[in-house]
């Protein structure tokens, strides 16, 4: 395809739950083998193994780890459990300095048990975030607030939309907070494309304080969802979303970043990995570049 350039194919990045059955040695050597050069990493299997030992172990492959997930959680009522989670998130910000990233994936929380106060909850995430983004960018961590479909948002994140996401960020420097554009979470959202081009700064406030876009995600959406609806993410092509357009509009708005395949799916984890990430990659030429 016209649009299939190499430099596109050096961006792919490989999320690590997206080949869970990976050790992280694996995950490297299979990435170096299949010529991914980025990878995001997730907190615990990178604590198990050492951050300093996983960070030297992606260098040494000739990789690079493109995000970290995740922190976030801010939305807890109780002084204790908000003090222990914002010390969670500067440890998550550590590591992810260790880890040669710039990039930390938060997940805002959901609403606390008994609540219905969807505002109030988004405004303690504002004040983690003030808490916090001096704290990373200082380290050269910036913090990236990924909205996630509605669906998440009683138990899991109540920033639904870019939009959301955006009016979170905006109130902080470019540099210290930005959002994630993860297609299965934001591909049904009619005012998608016109938010995209806000956090690119290509209109809106954002105009002002340079690109809010710190990652940019792949997923398709497939029908039905699995119970629980965490493991529902399909396959690039096999389902609904117009993965090109999305990456064209982020590129239009001016993001030049990894993109990063993220696809919790235990019909993936099931398969041989270098089968699936073989999979991946042709995938992403036919459908995204």
């Amino acid at each position: 395809m016209s649009d299939n350039t190499p430099s596109l194919l050096d961006r792919l990045s490989l999320n690590q739950q997206t080949l869970r059955q990976w050790s992280l040695p694996e995950l490297a050597d299979g990435c170096a083998r299949a010529g991914v050069r980025g990878v995001g990493l997730w907190r615990a299997p990178v604590q198990e193994y050492g951050v300093a030992a996983a960070a030297r172990l992606v260098r040494d492959a000739g990789l690079r780890v493109t995000s970290l997930c995740r922190g976030g959680f801010f939305t807890a009522l109780d002084p204790g459990e908000r003090a222990a989670a914002l010390d969670d998130n500067r440890a998550a910000v550590d590591e992810a300095a260790a880890l040669g990233t710039n990039t930390l994936v938060l997940v805002s929380g959901g609403l606390p048990a008994g609540s219905r106060d969807l505002p109030g909850a988004r405004e303690r995430v504002a004040d983690a975030l003030g808490e916090l983004g001096p704290y990373a960018a200082e380290r050269g961590v910036r913090l990236a607030v990924e909205p996630l479909h509605p669906m998440y948002a009683a138990d899991r994140c109540v920033v639904s939309t870019l939009a959301q996401a955006l009016d979170l960020a905006e109130r902080f420097p470019a540099g210290q907070v930005g959002v994630v554009v993860d297609t299965y979470h934001l591909w049904w959202d009619d005012t998608v494309g016109v938010q995209i081009g806000r956090a690119g700064g290509t209109g809106g406030s954002a105009q002002e304080n340079g690109s809010r876009i710190a990652a940019f995600q792949l997923a398709d959406w497939v029908t039905p969802l699995p119970e629980g609806v965490l493991l529902g993410r399909g396959q690039l092509g096999d389902g609904v979303v117009d993965l090109r357009w999305f990456r064209q509009r982020v590129e239009a708005a001016g993001y030049r970043g990894p993109v990063e395949v993220e696809i919790f799916n235990p019909a993936l984890w099931a398969r041989d990995g270098t089968e699936v990430l073989a999979e991946i990659v042709d995938r992403f030429r036919t459908h995204v570049g």
